[in-house]
């Protein structure tokens, strides 16, 4: 073959293979992101790379955030930037539902989405004509698919208003904008009135709070007297030893790459939700068999990985992505290990559910 031959051959395959990658893959579910459409939320172009290094100097040190008063009236700010940061990527390469499930034999990651989305109000016993609060909403995943489910009006809120118009978007796209509405707001301080809702929900949301008694207390005062509220919180587990270098490394890799201010113990949740005011219901760790593994998703070979790690450098390279995704592409891998890590130990979960009741007497202490 000569050498112009070759030129055009390889020129055409490499075209081919950038159009595939950039263009065709990425997108998780049928109406998420792709590559190109990576903008990192409502950050301007040329403030990507400095607000993702306020944010990891903010969050390097987890555990400070949490205890120091200072440091915790700022987390709000830094969790709506993670959001700004992360959230197309995540759509990217997730798609609209911002939470783990366990997988399941036969069936694919998005049926095991959606599976776990729907047993939220199975467990409300939600039905038509409710009004469910989704505390922590992302760009609104689960809340169509428990609208669907259910045939209930449901209400979002999130921190951060990129995901709000993502999520009013995709509504519109499938049909729900009449059942589905979103709010931004902040989730230890919501717009909402007293008892206000039938039931609510929260999918892997309140592990941004720092102090879980104040997003609990906010769900307890907008719910009805008896209603129910189902959260599947991240903890660590009675696995986790303190003493253990390799736990404290891991877990402080989740909590630092998913801006949290520190995660909470398992059996500390029950006695959270009993302090302002809730009966437990229910508890338990859906992560335990006979459940599968939910951390198989995260175990990217390192083809996929290069593949999109390439992908992200290309389309900063050509300026279609703004300069700062790179290194948001890798805190969010590197993340991933320490996840994975977390599963295969046992030492973290990130569904550890409790279903918790408002109780009725509630409604006499309200009125006076």
């Amino acid at each position: 073959m000569e050498p112009t031959t070759m030129a055009w051959t390889a020129a055409v395959v490499g075209f081919g293979l950038v159009y595939w990658f950039v263009w065709v893959m990425g997108a998780a579910e049928v109406k998420g992101k792709r590559a190109v459409d990576l903008k990192m939320g409502s950050i301007t172009r040329d403030k990507v790379q400095d607000k993702y290094t306020q944010y990891w100097s903010f969050f390097r040190r987890p555990k400070e955030t949490a205890t120091v008063a200072a440091s915790a009236e700022k987390v709000p700010a830094f969790v709506d930037t993670f959001y700004n940061l992360v959230t197309d990527i995540y759509e990217w390469g997730w798609g609209q539902s911002f939470h783990f499930s366990p997988s399941l034999p036969g069936r694919s990651h998005r049926d095991a989405t959606r599976i776990h989305e729907e047993r939220v109000p199975d467990l409300l016993g939600a039905k038509p004509g409710h009004r469910l609060l989704d505390v922590g909403c992302g760009v609104g995943g689960p809340m169509r698919a428990i609208a669907a489910h259910s045939g209930s009006n449901v209400v979002g809120i999130t921190i951060n208003e990129y995901q709000v118009n993502r999520a009013r978007a995709h509504n519109r796209k499938a049909g729900l904008d009449s059942r589905c509405e979103v709010v931004c707001g902040n989730f230890l301080s919501m717009p909402f009135p007293d008892a206000s809702f039938d039931g609510a929900y929260s999918i892997e949301a309140t592990c941004h709070a720092p102090k879980l008694q104040d997003v609990y207390g906010e769900v307890f005062r907008v719910l009805k007297p008896g209603g129910l509220y189902v959260s599947y919180e991240w903890v660590t587990t009675s696995l986790y030893r303190a003493e253990d270098p390799d736990h404290v490394e891991c877990i402080h890799g989740i909590e630092r790459g998913d801006a949290l201010p520190g995660l909470r113990r398992q059996d500390e949740i029950a006695s959270i939700a009993k302090e302002v005011g809730f009966e437990v219901v229910k508890e338990q760790d859906l992560a335990l068999p006979p459940a599968l593994p939910w951390w198989t998703r995260l175990k990217m070979g390192r083809i996929a990985y290069w593949r999109n790690s390439l992908v992200v450098r290309v389309l900063t390279l050509l300026r279609i992505a703004p300069k700062g995704v790179c290194e948001v592409h890798e805190m969010l891998y590197e993340t991933a290990q320490h996840l994975t890590r977390g599963g295969e130990t046992g030492i973290f979960t990130p569904m550890h559910m409790v279903l918790l009741r408002k109780p009725a007497a509630a409604a006499a202490e309200e009125a006076k």
